[in-house]
C-alpha cells in the first residue's frame, strides 16, 4: 500500500471492525486521529468530561451488542477516564478505550504527560497494552475489540503513542505489537455436561437459573428460550442490591426456597451473600458454569461440597448446549405452580404505591412519582430506561419498565446518567428515552447536557430531587440514628434551570399530579430535558409479601 501515517491505518482498523461512532473528548496526543476520520464515515461526539466517553460508549455497546469506543488524550485525560472503566467492567459491556500516550522515543526522558497508562487501566480491564509503533495499530486495535468481545464481555484499553500515530508505514503488521495479549479460545460446554445439569434441573422441586447482568442486555431471548424449553425460571441480575434488588420484586423469597441453583455465568458474589444461609437454604445444591476459571474456584471455596458441578464455558455456546439437552431428557420440570409462585414473586409490587402520599408538604412520593413515567415509556415499543442514583435509582427500578434498560449497575458507582440518556438518544433515534437519577448524580455530568444539545438528542432527565445524599443518610440514620446524621445535605436547587441554560428545556414539579403533564410537555420540545421533581427523601424500597 502507499505511504500513510498511523492514524489513518487505525481508522482503517476502525472500518475494518464496523466502528462508525467514537466518543471522545479531545486532546494533544489524538489529534492525528481526529483529521484522519474526516475523510471516513465515522462519527465523532464530543463530550465534555473523558469519564462520560466511557459511559456512553458502555451504554453504546448495551444497547446495540456491538463494541463501543470510547477515545480520549493521554496523561490526565486517560486518568479521568479510567474511573468510569469500574461501572464498564461490572456491566461486562464490550467497550474499547483508546487513550493518546507520551511518543516512544521520548519515554523515560521526562515527555509531556509521561505516564504508565497501561498499568492504570490494567486492574479495571480484561487486557492493557501500549501499541508500539505505527505499522502495530491495526492489528492491535482488531485484537482489542475480538479480546472485548470474547468469554465475559468487558473494558479492553490501548495506549496510542503520539509518534506511532504520527510515523509513516507501508505496510501494516498482520500481528499485534509485541507486548499485546492473546486472544482468549471459545470454551465450550461439553453435552455431558449439559445434559447433567439439566437431569439435575429436573430432578430438583424448586430449580431456579441466575444469569449475570450480559445477560439483561446482549441475550434476552436467548435465556427465554432456555427457559421455555427447560421448564426452569431464568432469572437476569445486574444489581448491586442483589437479592435486594426491588427490580425484581420478591426476589429474595425465591432464592431463600430454591433447592437446586444454576450460576450460568454469574458470580457468586455480594449481590448473592456469597451463596450462605439464611439466603438460600443450608442444603440447597449449586452448579456453576463460568468462562473464567478463576470464578470456580472461588465458588468451590465457598460452597465446598454443595457445589455439584463446576464447568468452564462461555454465555452463548452454552446456553445453546443446555437447549439441546432438553430435547433429549427423560423429563421435564412441569411443575406449574412453582414457575407461576416464580413469575409472582418477581412481578410483586405493593398495591399501596399507587395512593401513596408524601409526609412533606409540597414533595412527592418517589414511588408515585416513577409511576407516573410509565406512560411515556409505554409510548414507544423501543422506549429506553436508564435509572441511576442511590435511592430514587432504586425506586426507579422497582417502579418503572421498557424494552430497553441502562443502570448504573454491580459497580453501584453513580453519576452516569446523562452519558448514558445522551448515548441512548444517539443510538436510538426517535425513541423516547427516560433517563432517573438523583440530585447528587446530576452534579457529576451536567455539562453533558451541552453534548447532548450540541448533538440534538432529546431525552428526559428525571431528577429526584431530595436535597441530600439520601442513600448516605439512610446509612446514617441506620446505623448510628438520626441525630448524629450529618454531611450529606444538599441545596434543592434549580437543576431545571442548568438546562435551560444549556440551550434544552426545563420544569419543575412538587406534586405527582403534575408529573406526567410536565414530562409530556418536556417531551414535545424535542430537546434534552430535565424535569425536576422535589420528592420526599424515602429510603429505596425492601420489596416482601409477608
Amino acid at each position: 500500500m502507499a505511504e500513510q501515517v498511523g492514524a489513518r491505518s487505525l481508522v482503517h482498523a476502525f472500518e475494518k471492525a464496523g466502528v462508525s461512532t467514537l466518543f471522545t473528548l479531545s486532546g494533544n496526543h489524538i489529534m492525528p486521529i481526529f483529521d484522519a476520520v474526516i475523510d471516513a464515515s465515522i462519527e465523532l461526539i464530543h463530550t465534555r468530561h473523558e469519564a462520560a466517553t466511557v459511559h456512553m460508549a458502555d451504554a453504546y455497546a448495551r444497547l446495540t451488542k456491538k463494541v463501543g469506543v470510547a477515545m480520549v488524550t493521554g496523561g490526565p485525560g486517560h486518568a479521568n477516564a479510567v474511573s468510569a472503566l469500574y461501572t464498564t467492567a461490572m456491566a461486562e459491556a464490550p467497550v474499547v478505550l483508546l487513550s493518546g500516550h507520551a511518543p516512544l522515543n521520548q519515554l523515560g526522558k521526562g515527555a509531556f504527560q509521561e505516564m504508565a497508562q497501561a498499568d492504570i487501566a490494567a486492574p479495571l480491564c480484561k487486557a492493557s497494552w501500549t501499541c508500539a509503533g505505527p505499522e502495530y495499530l491495526q492489528a492491535d486495535f482488531l485484537l482489542a475489540c475480538a479480546i472485548a468481545q470474547a468469554g465475559r464481555p468487558g473494558p479492553v484499553h490501548l495506549s496510542l503513542p503520539s509518534d506511532a500515530l504520527e510515523g509513516k508505514l507501508t505496510q501494516a503488521s498482520a500481528s499485534p505489537s509485541p507486548s499485546a495479549p492473546k486472544l482468549p479460545a471459545p470454551q465450550l460446554l461439553s453435552a455431558e455436561h449439559a445434559k447433567s445439569i439439566i437431569a439435575q434441573l429436573h430432578a430438583a422441586k424448586k430449580p431456579v437459573i441466575l444469569v449475570g447482568p450480559r445477560g439483561c442486555h446482549r441475550y434476552p431471548a436467548l435465556l427465554q428460550e432456555l427457559s421455555q424449553a427447560s421448564g426452569v425460571p431464568v432469572i437476569a441480575t445486574e444489581s448491586p442490591r442483589g437479592i435486594g434488588d426491588p427490580s425484581l420484586g420478591a426476589f429474595a423469597e425465591v432464592l431463600a426456597q430454591s433447592d437446586c441453583v444454576l450460576l450460568l455465568d454469574k458470580k457468586l458474589d455480594f449481590t448473592l451473600k456469597f451463596g450462605s444461609s439464611p439466603s438460600f437454604m443450608s442444603d440447597a445444591k449449586f452448579m456453576q458454569v463460568d468462562s473464567e476459571a478463576a470464578e470456580l474456584v472461588r465458588s468451590k471455596n465457598a460452597l465446598g461440597a454443595r457445589l455439584v458441578l463446576a464447568a468452564q464455558a462461555d454465555l452463548e455456546p452454552s446456553v445453546h448446549a443446555l437447549v439441546n439437552a432438553t430435547k433429549s431428557a427423560s423429563s421435564k420440570v412441569h411443575d406449574a405452580t412453582w414457575l407461576s409462585w416464580v413469575k409472582e414473586a418477581i412481578t410483586y409490587r405493593p398495591a399501596a404505591w399507587a395512593t401513596a402520599v408524601s409526609s412533606t408538604p409540597n414533595h412527592a412520593h418517589p414511588g408515585r412519582a416513577m409511576l407516573a413515567l410509565q406512560a411515556i415509556l409505554d409510548s414507544h415499543p423501543d422506549s429506553v430506561l436508564v435509572a441511576d442514583g442511590g435511592e430514587i435509582g432504586q425506586w426507579a427500578q422497582a417502579c418503572l419498565h421498557a424494552p430497553n434498560r441502562i443502570i448504573n449497575g454491580m459497580a453501584g458507582s453513580i453519576g452516569a446518567a446523562l452519558p448514558f440518556a445522551t448515548a441512548a438518544a444517539y443510538t436510538k433515534p426517535g425513541v423516547p428515552v427516560v433517563a432517573v437519577m438523583g440530585d447528587g448524580t446530576f452534579g457529576f455530568h451536567s455539562s453533558e447536557l451541552d453534548t447532548a444539545v450540541r448533538y440534538r438528542l432529546p431525552f428526559i432527565g428525571v431528577v429526584g430531587n431530595d436535597a441530600c445524599w439520601n442513600a448516605e443518610y439512610q446509612i446514617q440514620v441506620r446505623e448510628y440514628g438520626k441525630e448524629r446524621a450529618k454531611g450529606c445535605e444538599l441545596l434543592p436547587s434549580r437543576y431545571d434551570q442548568v438546562a435551560i441554560a444549556f440551550g434544552g428545556a426545563g420544569s419543575m414539579v412538587t406534586d405527582v399530579e403534575q408529573v406526567l403533564p410536565a414530562a409530556k410537555a418536556l417531551q414535545s420540545q424535542g430537546l434534552p430535558s430535565i424535569l425536576n421533581i422535589l420528592i420526599e427523601g424515602l429510603p429505596a424500597p425492601t420489596l416482601k409479601r409477608v
